[in-house]
């Protein structure tokens, strides 16, 4: 028999999927839009800067909304109102800087590397994967050290069907990235059972859709966090594990609670002000 709560996660699971179908849809009318626009001009968009303009979301796709595609998570129909526990953002500007490919590989797949999120809410360490999921290792280490993340939103917190906190858009609206994609990888981690990931989990984003089978190897550079177990299929790489007291950070923000659905975007923002003042990738 089913439970009530079985029936609200397959609800919200099917939501995400008919969020995800809509956002495919309407980026591929708007590259359509924009190549017509771009042959009339006489104007060639190369690369990164159509993708850009095009407001794919290069490795994300949550394509829920902000696709893991954009995003992976999809959105609250309650939201709830707590007070801000965060900090005021350093002062900063985002970087718009794109590129044209992926940065060549420089990473070391037998040392270890942690990512530490500097937020306004508190530090996030997060060990890295170099091992399993290299590509996206390098990708980040690479981002970092050109202050991509610096002073960036997480545009996004879900609060039910799945928990996360997404982050790495420049744009801050779910549809940003770096003008490259990189592989899936690590899809068959062992820490992904049952189709869930795990609380602690850091993924990729992209722009995968399960009904169609369209939309592999598309992460950029938004991932999220997952604060909660989440049910999910394991269609985004998972690339790193969060610290004790960053799971103590994550869940402060998560306990403030997502504000209402954004009408242009879908998103559900925290309620707390998320802001990541410095990202850094450390090797030992």
């Amino acid at each position: 028999m089913v439970t009530q709560e079985q029936r609200r996660r397959q609800l919200a699971r099917e939501k995400f999927l008919r969020q995800q179908q809509r956002r495919t849809s309407a980026r591929r009318k708007a590259r359509m839009r924009n190549a017509a626009i771009a042959s009339v001009l006489g104007v060639i968009l190369i690369g990164s800067v159509a993708l850009y303009t095009t407001g794919v979301v290069l490795g994300d796709d949550d394509d829920s909304k902000t696709n893991a595609n954009a995003e992976v998570t999809p959105s609250a129909s309650a939201p709830s109102k707590a007070p801000d526990p965060c900090e005021k953002p350093a002062e900063g500007k985002v970087k718009t800087q794109t590129w044209k490919k992926e940065p060549a590989m420089t990473v070391d797949k037998s040392a270890k590397y942690t990512m530490k999120l500097a937020t306004t809410c508190g530090d996030i360490d997060i060990a890295l994967k170099a091992d399993a999921a290299p590509h996206t290792v390098n990708s980040f280490n690479f981002l970092a050290g050109k202050g991509y993340f610096d002073h960036t939103k997480c545009h996004r917190l879900t609060p039910e069907g799945i928990y996360v906190l997404q982050c790495g858009d420049p744009q801050g609206t779910g549809a940003g990235g770096p003008g490259y994609t990189i592989p899936d990888e690590n899809l068959k981690d062992k820490s992904l059972k049952g189709n869930v990931y795990p609380a602690g989990t850091v993924a990729m984003a992209n722009q995968y859709n399960p009904q169609t089978k369209q939309g592999r190897n598309t992460g950029g550079s938004q991932f999220f966090l997952v604060y909660q177990d989440s049910q999910l299929p394991p269609d985004y790489t998972p690339f790193g594990t969060i610290s004790k007291d960053g799971m103590a950070v994550l869940k402060k923000i998560a306990a403030a609670g997502a504000q209402a659905p954004d009408p242009t975007t879908g998103n559900t923002a925290p309620n707390a002000t998320v802001v990541i003042d410095k990202a850094t990738v450390t090797t030992s």
